[in-house]
């Protein structure tokens, strides 16, 4: 399917690896000029970016910047995807409410839902003049907290309303606002053995390929299998694309049959 893409900008975020990369790939073999943002860039990234900038984005001043550097590159932005989130795994808490002080809490909202409204708030004027799109990657914790870090689920659920105020104020103006809220992901957040992955493995006393193998089972995954970083990445083209023109303000599932209620 021909998305009608080529030549057009994006911004992602969180574009080293991961999710983030498979959307940078994706776009750039659409013809997409492609700005891929990440607190560490990768060869990865280099390879498929007409620019990769290293930058803190759970800061104000990070995310305001690479809107700067992202003008500075490609001219202007007709999409933009704010994929940055999780965090890193080694300042997480993996204990409960009691269990997680104040710092933890300001660093999943700060990375998870205020990067997006810093970002999108300093992208915002040449997306609407160019009669954008934006998708931002929320996740199926938004609804369904348990088993995610303290933090981390309420922080996606504001982001999921925040792409639903951002979608009715900015649907009349020509700019479509969507979400996209994976399940498990077979991304180095869990694939990884020194990530986040790894960390629960080792809470729970048992190897990082059993924890793997039997993630599936545990999270009642219908397909049996983890989501792969490619499907989330087609999901985020066909958004951003033409193809999805009816589509505002909408949270789009892809979860491998995790989710059991509508």
């Amino acid at each position: 399917m021909d998305l009608g893409i080529s030549g057009r900008t994006a911004l992602v975020t969180g574009a080293s690896r991961g999710i983030g990369l498979a959307i940078a790939r994706n776009l750039a073999a659409e013809g997409v000029r492609v700005v891929g943002a990440a607190r560490t860039v990768t060869p990865e990234l280099e390879k498929v970016a007409a620019a990769a900038v290293s930058v803190d984005l759970s800061t104000r001043d990070g995310a305001t910047s690479i809107v700067d550097e992202a003008l500075a590159a490609v001219g202007g932005i007709d999409f933009l995807v704010n994929n940055v989130g999780a965090g890193d795994p080694d300042g997480l808490t993996l204990g409960g409410f009691l269990d997680v002080g104040h710092e933890q809490w300001q660093r999943m909202f700060d990375l998870n839902l205020f990067s997006a409204v810093w970002t999108t708030k300093a992208a915002l004027p040449s997306i609407l003049e160019r009669k954008g799109a934006i998708v931002n990657i929320s996740s199926i914790n938004a609804r369904t907290p348990s088993g995610s870090p303290v933090g981390y689920a309420e922080a996606k659920a504001a982001l999921t309303l925040f792409g639903k105020r951002l979608s009715e104020e900015l649907a009349p103006r020509g700019v479509r606002v969507n979400t996209v809220s994976p399940g498990v992901v077979a991304s180095p957040l869990w694939t990884d053995p020194d990530g986040f992955g790894g960390r629960v493995a080792a809470a729970y006393g048992i190897g990082h390929d059993d924890l793997l193998a039997g993630l599936p089972g545990q999270f009642g995954i219908a397909s049996g299998r983890l989501t792969e970083p490619e499907e989330v990445a087609d999901l985020v083209a066909f958004l951003l694309s033409g193809r999805a023109a009816s589509i505002h303000g909408a949270d789009h599932v892809i979860d491998g049959g995790t989710l059991k209620t509508a």
